[in-house]
């Protein structure tokens, strides 16, 4: 457990909070690079089994894919615990509370935001959000493992590049245009 101090139990340790809001920072930004890197050569990879489910008409309210966001929680749950309860200290609860918020993060941007899985009348509006919604979109043309573009989530490549790069992948995988019964979507 913490130290106590006065009365309390702090969960921070001795740590100075600007070293711990550092830490926060810097985990959840190094996140999107996880991201990245477990999107493009897990999902669309070895851990295709789950995440072929996201790249298909989704059939309920939920998904094989949805594992990976509890998968992912994991560390976070840990690192929290392990700051808060078992010792580990302050850079433990800042590291777990950044990987949260990055999730919490995703979850609002991906899943609310992108796929309506909560209705909502959210527009993008900014140059940024246009970018990474049209990015994501880009990403979820193709419905196969292979050829598809824009891995990350809060950083994404120029929608024109990333429609250059699905042209030059070929048309293999590309989705149906929706209404369309099996015609590949021109463009």
């Amino acid at each position: 457990m913490g130290v106590a101090h006065s009365g309390r139990v702090d969960y921070m340790g001795t740590m100075p909070p600007v070293a711990l809001l550092l830490i926060f920072f810097a985990t959840l930004a190094a996140m999107e690079g996880f991201a990245y890197v477990m999107h493009r050569w897990v999902m669309h990879g070895p851990g295709w089994f789950l995440h072929a489910s996201h790249h298909r008409p989704r059939k309920g309210n939920w998904e094989a894919n949805d594992l990976y966001f509890v998968i992912f929680a994991l560390p976070s749950i840990l690192l929290l615990l392990g700051g808060v309860q078992w010792g580990w200290g302050g850079w433990a609860t800042a590291m777990g509370a950044g990987i949260a918020g990055y999730g919490a993060i995703y979850l609002g941007f991906h899943d609310i935001i992108v796929h309506q899985r909560i209705r909502n009348r959210y527009v993008a509006r900014s140059r940024y959000m246009k970018r990474i919604v049209q990015a994501h979109r880009l990403h979820h043309a193709v419905e196969t493992k292979e050829g598809t573009v824009s891995f990350g989530f809060l950083v994404a490549p120029h929608p024109t590049d990333l429609k250059r790069q699905l042209a030059e992948n070929g048309r293999a995988g590309v989705r149906a245009a929706r209404g369309a019964n099996s015609v590949a979507a021109d463009g």
